[in-house]
């Protein structure tokens, strides 16, 4: 976004309240380069008005404050900070997910599932992750059109749903359903989820009795033995409702990865550094994440009461978001920000730790398995497909979804 295009789309915003500049979020020049539009606001100010038709929400910019905010217990995150679907009323007691409860109900759940999501059993779990890799990079030639093929579709979005069920212990003939519930989800389609919801509850529970009939070396078997060897740590409900959040949740790493992959396509000499040296992925997959994760927004907190931020007054169940995109930019604690760097050292001087999973109580429980598998795609996709470029300008290809930076499609040619 040229300069005189973002502060048209601030001007258009209306005049600052109390020095906080507004955004609408509805403006395209912000949908087409959110980065820009929150790093002005954040140069401006900490906190940042959202514009959102029937919703608007403060925002905050810079990164320690960001920190902060997702470690204050003066916000919550609630039932509110969700667009909760219109669901049949058998469904309602699954609706209530993980990422709802706070205090001791949210670390007795947390605790239950958060060995399974360890650093060190993501590692473990890294060669079962790469032979998924290798067979869908199998796969890709029947699926190839006019000389190119879908990365997104073929690559990055069954990827993380084949791990994810191989994880949790979803049987191989369930998996085929749930990469569809999985497509439904990454496509943002609301009215979409909201219709596959009791066929997905009806999985999750399907996958629930196969596992008490037959356990296996899964989470799910662990999950189901927690349960009826102890109802008072995990109840039925809780444990049905485990199985679809942890498989849903599971498809974070499908936009990261086609991010990366554009990103890499777009910046050829930092594509060269990490062939040239495949040592870098690490470093390169946390640069990636920091510079154009998907998480642009993170889920809304709530003010328990009423307090202020910055000077700003904020009232009692009034929503807080934290702007990952301004934050992961912020000069204060990267340097050079807007540049990609595969190069860069997460701790070294110059450089924090990015906010791309969250912080604080609801840090994203799955990170380690995101980052092993997207360093697991990265490597084998560099080294099978040597002559990767796009097959069509991806610019164009951006959805326009103001909480999310995603594709529509990742057409390239090898």
């Amino acid at each position: 976004m040229r300069k005189s295009e973002l502060e048209s789309a601030m001007a258009d915003s209306g005049p600052d309240v109390n020095g906080v500049p507004e955004i609408d979020l509805t403006d395209p020049e912000v949908i087409r380069d959110p980065f820009t539009a929150y790093g002005d606001a954040r140069e401006r100010s900490p906190l940042a008005r959202l514009l959102i038709p029937g919703m608007p929400m403060w925002a905050v910019t810079r990164h320690e404050d960001a920190r902060a905010l997702l470690a204050d217990p003066r916000f919550e995150i609630t039932e509110s900070s969700f667009m909760r679907p219109d669901v049949p009323a058998d469904c309602l007691p699954y609706m209530r997910t993980m990422s709802e409860t706070e205090g001791r109900e949210h670390v007795r759940l947390r605790r239950l599932v958060a060995p399974a999501f360890t650093a060190r059993r993501a590692a473990a779990f890294r060669p079962r992750i790469e032979r998924i890799v290798e067979g869908l990079l199998d796969e890709l030639p029947a699926h190839a059109e006019d000389g190119s093929v879908d990365l997104l579709w073929h690559f990055a979005r069954p990827l993380p749903m084949d791990v994810i069920c191989e994880l949790v212990g979803i049987p191989e003939a369930d998996r085929p359903s749930w990469r569809e519930y999985g497509a439904t989800i990454a496509s943002g389609a609301g009215q979409a989820f909201a219709a596959a919801i009791p066929a997905i509850m009806r999985g999750a529970e399907a996958a629930v009795a196969r596992r008490r009939e037959e356990p296996g070396d899964d989470l799910l078997s662990d999950l189901v033995r927690v349960r009826d060897e102890d109802g008072d740590r995990l109840s039925e409900i809780e444990l049905v409702m485990l199985v679809w959040q942890l498989v849903l949740s599971g498809q974070t790493p499908t936009n990261l990865i086609a991010n990366a992959v554009a990103a890499l396509l777009d910046h050829p000499e930092q594509l060269a550094a990490l062939r040239e040296d495949p040592a870098l992925t690490p470093h390169a997959v946390e640069e990636l994440v920091r510079w154009c994760g998907p998480t642009l927004l993170t889920i809304p907190r709530h003010a328990r009461e009423d307090t202020e931020l910055y000077g700003v007054p904020i009232g009692k169940g009034e929503p807080v978001t934290v702007a990952v995109a301004a934050a992961n930019r912020d000069p204060r604690v990267f340097a050079d920000p807007d540049r990609l760097d595969v190069t860069r050292v997460p701790g070294t001087p110059g450089t924090a730790s990015h906010l791309g999973f969250s912080h604080g109580p609801h840090f994203c429980v799955g990170a380690s398995l995101a980052r092993v598998q997207t360093e697991a795609a990265l490597t084998a996709l560099l080294r099978r497909l040597p002559g990767l470029t796009p097959a069509v300008p991806l610019a164009g290809l951006r959805a326009p979804d103001p909480g999310t930076w995603r594709l529509t499609a990742l057409p390239v040619t090898a």
